[in-house]
């Protein structure tokens, strides 16, 4: 505490509190939620402290805690977020006391949505099918906003039990409350993408397909089959079809559609990661087709998302053609993701290669970064330093060298792993590596380490080190910084 380093207040409101919360002092971290003067921020301190609990297992310490919220409003979400923690803790009867506890009725069913997919999860088919049952009640008997999200997470439930008919039927309802409020925004998936990513990642395109396919009044035979979305080659039909997808574009792009490019990148994002080959293929073709219509502003998201699965599934030169279409500055940015998605689900040889080819010296410098890190992920941390060397941007070279130091202490050898830490150049790069050495020495070692993190970049970067070397320093660090 000698090195003086002041945290900030940023560093004092936000993690300290919660990191107190996380390692047994709830009671501490509470006192300073309370002293936020903004009761709106304040309340919101106090759910994610009540979130931070739970996660560390003190469910009776969030809950008295939640219990004491001021804001009604936020006290509900507060309840709400503990349901499911309760019921996946094997605490069932508790878990049903405190949806009945919560105060607004807008707020029950997707309280009793949750407390289904907790049981669900569990394996328990009879409870979930019954507080699943609960929770459509509720929204019969109150029509707030927000039915589908939770509809949406019925429908998961639904398909987690084995019944894929109510599963559709429930999806069916998502789509038909999206359609008819022509709902908006992009701050997080909207359910009805939700349902869709769901339907896709199981191989079910039709309602997607249903979405895409050409309006209402086209002449029968302009309209695509359903599942033809051929790539590539053009026929008679296909120009034909460019006439058409330009209408398509224009509903999907409108401000009324239920459906917009940046839901269908929503579709990709979240199927990335389990989807097979041929699905990601499929769906590689269908935004395709979208951005070929211009799609709206959000062409770029779906872009974004469209390159990257591609590139995860090998596909480096369509994903690379596709790149292509940007202005040459943003251009370069995409490359070095692209390269970081081959070398991270494909063939970390390849995107070498393929980041050599970067024009662009710094989107160079980040796509070799990326390939070291994933060398470095893969158990190799001698081909990822020689990597790391050969970049000859300073800072690009430490941060890839950060990911060779944790690998070197995961494989046993921090003497090496502390000796390339200190080659870093840049203090706060260094600091970084010297922090993911200190979560993987043992605790007099991870002490002085954490040590020498403070003089080089204060006390953010440490922090969370001692969290999990020394638990009990986090409530001595918060009363020394704000004595």
């Amino acid at each position: 505490m000698s090195v003086g380093r002041d945290p900030g207040t940023g560093l004092v409101d936000g993690w300290v509190p919660k990191a107190l919360a996380r390692t047994g002092h709830l009671a501490r971290a509470a006192e300073l939620a309370y002293t936020v003067s903004d009761e709106l921020e304040q309340g919101d301190e106090l759910l994610e402290l009540v979130k931070a609990a739970a996660g560390a297992a003190d469910l009776c310490g969030a809950q008295a805690l939640a219990e004491s919220i001021p804001l009604r409003q936020l006290r509900d979400q507060a309840l709400v977020a503990l349901v499911p923690q309760w019921a996946r803790a094997g605490e069932r009867d508790e878990a049903v006391a405190l949806v009945e506890r919560i105060r607004y009725p807008h707020n029950w069913g997707r309280a009793w949505a949750m407390l289904a997919k907790a049981a669900a999860d569990n394996g328990d088919t009879d409870e979930a099918l019954r507080f699943a049952a609960r929770a459509e009640a509720e929204l019969s008997a109150f029509a707030v906003a927000g039915t589908e999200q939770v509809l949406a997470l019925l429908a998961e439930v639904t398909v987690a039990i084995g019944d894929h008919d109510r599963a559709v039927a429930l999806a069916d309802r998502v789509e038909d409350i999206t359609r008819s409020r022509h709902t908006t925004g992009w701050s997080q998936p909207r359910p009805l993408a939700m349902v869709l990513a769901r339907e896709a990642a199981g191989g079910d395109l039709a309602r997607l397909d249903a979405f895409l396919r050409p309006p209402p009044g086209l002449a029968a035979g302009d309209a695509d089959t359903e599942g033809e979305w051929p790539h590539g080659e053009t026929t008679d039909k296909d120009m034909a079809r460019e006439e058409d997808v330009d209408e398509v574009g224009a509903r999907l792009s409108s401000p009324g559609s239920p459906l917009n490019a940046w839901d269908l990148a929503c579709v990709l994002d979240a199927v990335a990661e389990t989807a097979d080959h041929d699905v990601a293929l499929a769906l590689a073709d269908r935004a395709e087709t979208l951005l070929g219509t211009g799609a709206g502003l959000d062409h770029d998201i779906l872009l974004r998302s469209v390159t990257l699965l591609l590139a995860r599934h090998g596909h480096v030169e369509r994903a690379m053609a596709l790149a292509d279409r940007l202005d040459p500055d943003l251009r370069v940015g995409r490359q070095a993701e692209i390269v970081g998605e081959l070398a991270r689900y494909s063939d970390t040889d390849v995107a070498e290669a393929l980041a050599h080819s970067i024009n662009d010296r710094g989107a160079q410098a980040r796509a070799l970064i990326e390939v070291a890190r994933e060398l470095a992920r893969h158990g190799d941390p001698g081909r990822a330093e020689a990597l790391a060397h050969r970049i000859d941007d300073r800072w690009a070279q430490g941060e890839a060298l950060v990911a060779v130091v944790r690998e070197l202490a995961r494989q046993g050898d921090p003497g090496r792993a502390e000796a390339l830490a200190h080659t870093i150049a840049y203090r706060a790069t260094r600091a970084r590596a010297l922090a993911a050495l200190a979560e993987l020495s043992e605790s007099s070692h991870a002490r002085r380490l954490a040590a020498q993190v403070v003089v080089l970049d204060g006390w953010a970067t440490v922090l969370p080190v001692l969290e999990r070397v020394v638990p009990g320093s986090v409530a001595v660090v918060a009363d020394q910084l704000m004595s």
